[in-house]
């Protein structure tokens, strides 16, 4: 075992203490919203019985995620950002690069998953109930944790299995697999060679999935005679195709754009809106775009007003 580096310091964004204490404010608001709006959609969905339906089951999973993928990073960002301390362990960075792979993988078969639940639901709507039965919601989203689960440790132990020794400083706020590449002393082509092929595998392709079954929604969209009928139709896929642009957007520019030298800046602002900017916002855009949610909402709230009464 050639390994020597025992732990890790994570350079952050900036040195500056005036600067990291108006980011830790910023952050640190940033990933409040983020828990209290997806554990407000997970409660919701699971207190509801109108919500009980394949879309808000799929919704159900993405908000888990969110919760999981910010709580893996932000937390020991903002202790670095309140000056206690820039190193983490070897096993500490290897369980946050693990786990963030897990979770972002996850999120990216999960979302294909949502987009043929629209299909169904919009291409074929006398048929949804057949098709999306519970048997099959329970067997994709299986599908989606496993295939997260799998590829994830597989980037996880090829990057970790390398040897580090020195230096050992991550010009990143999170031990980011490529940032954490970058420290191996030793050839990692194989590694990036593995890492565009899974990007591939689990951006590309979900990613042409979701046009296509958009393009059939689209076709469908346009036989849809009555102005009210677009709008629902509209109002059910925007919160989708939100999501899709933000999180496959970012992850493509990240991870399949070419690298330069000087792309250190640029990594860090893209990971962290694809880990805590997009994860904040995921509730906010289907609590904004969905009457189901918002009618859900207001009826906890008279709960709560009769409960406190």
């Amino acid at each position: 075992n050639e390994t020597t580096v025992t732990e890790f310091i994570l350079l952050g964004f900036s040195s500056n203490p005036a600067l990291q204490l108006c980011l830790f404010g910023l952050f640190s608001v940033l990933y409040s919203a983020t828990l209290m709006g997806n554990a407000l959609v997970f409660v919701l969905i699971c207190l509801d019985y109108r919500l009980h339906s394949p879309m808000y089951f799929f919704l159900c999973h993405l908000s888990i995620v969110d919760i999981c993928y910010a709580s893996n990073n932000v937390p020991h960002m903002l202790r670095n950002l309140l000056g206690q301390g820039r190193t983490i362990s070897f096993a500490g960075c290897g369980t946050q690069t693990h786990l963030y792979l897990i979770f972002a993988l996850t999120e990216c078969v999960l979302l294909a998953m949502m987009s043929y639940d629209r299909y169904v639901a919009i291409c074929h709507p006398l048929r949804y109930t057949l098709i999306m039965n519970w048997r099959l919601c329970l067997t994709l989203a299986a599908v989606s944790w496993a295939f997260g689960f799998v590829f994830g440790t597989l980037q996880a132990s090829l990057a970790l299995h390398l040897p580090f020794c020195g230096p050992c400083e991550v010009d990143h706020f999170f031990c980011e697999i490529l940032a954490v590449l970058k420290l191996a002393c030793t050839d990692t082509t194989a590694n990036k060679v593995l890492i565009f092929a899974v990007c591939v595998c689990f951006l590309l392709f979900p990613l042409a999935l979701i046009l296509i079954s958009y393009l059939h929604i689209l076709a469908t969209i346009l036989r849809i005679r009555s102005v009210p009928g677009w709008h629902k139709t509209f109002s059910t896929c925007g919160s989708h195709l939100s999501v899709v642009g933000l999180f496959y957007g970012n992850a493509i520019f990240m991870y399949m754009w070419p690298q330069s030298s000087n792309s250190s800046g640029r990594e860090k602002v893209l990971s962290l809106f694809y880990s805590l900017v997009s994860p904040c916002l995921n509730p906010l855009i289907y609590s904004l775009r969905n009457k189901q949610v918002k009618e859900a909402l207001m009826k906890l709230q008279r709960r709560r007003r009769v409960f406190h009464s």
